[in-house]
């Protein structure tokens, strides 16, 4: 992977979104793990001096991308209940795992930290796009080109990576261990420059 050496701006607008809109997407999250608690502390810590150049992400909103499922006006709720239901029958059989988080890379728009195994976490995915198109008939957003990773950190301005990479030598290495026992199916936003939701189903692996 070719370094990165310039940073650009999470936080423009893509397609679609705007203040007050609201969207189910399918992310696993990472509460009660203090092991991965502990790292992005580490992480918050050594990039803090960069200032409101990065967003840091509290422990309550990281989390690991998985899927997106629809703007919540463009798709009836009985569908997401039926997605989530289909999504319990097929993830009953993907089992529990454990991953390393990190350690962390730049990349133009985040520090992130990548997730590996891969295999298993793609296997959560497919079992949440199969339930997608149980439902829907058609699954949104490409089957390939999924990186799982954890963001620590969103840049929120243009710059040189140079400042962020020279940051990260202070925790170079660090990485975190983390179990994999739900996906988490969440309506989210991003009307504060950060990713919030509440839950709707957490469907449990296993």
């Amino acid at each position: 992977m070719t370094p990165t050496t310039e940073m650009r701006n999470h936080w423009w607008w893509r397609p679609g979104w705007d203040v007050g809109r609201r969207f189910y997407t399918w992310h696993c999250t990472f509460d009660g793990q203090n092991n991965v608690h502990q790292v992005a502390a580490d992480y918050r810590a050594a990039l803090a001096p960069l200032g409101p150049a990065l967003t840091l992400i509290p422990d309550q909103w990281l989390h690991l991308t998985m899927q997106g499922v629809a703007f919540v006006n463009e798709i009836a709720e009985a569908d997401v209940r039926a997605i989530a239901d289909a999504a319990r029958a097929r993830l009953a059989a993907v089992p529990v795992f454990d991953v390393q988080l990190g350690p962390a890379i730049v990349d133009p728009e985040a520090v992130l930290l990548p997730v590996s195994p891969g295999d298993p976490v793609q296997d959560v995915r497919n079992a949440v796009r199969a339930a997608i198109g149980d439902v829907l008939g058609e699954v949104p957003e490409k089957a390939d080109g999924f990186r799982p990773h954890v963001s620590v950190a969103y840049s929120a301005a243009e710059g040189s990576a140079e400042p962020v990479a020279k940051a990260l030598t202070a925790v170079a290495g660090t990485s975190a261990r983390a179990r994999i026992s739900t996906a988490d199916l969440i309506v989210i936003h991003r009307d504060n420059k950060m990713y919030e939701w509440e839950p709707y189903a957490s469907v449990p692996l296993g």
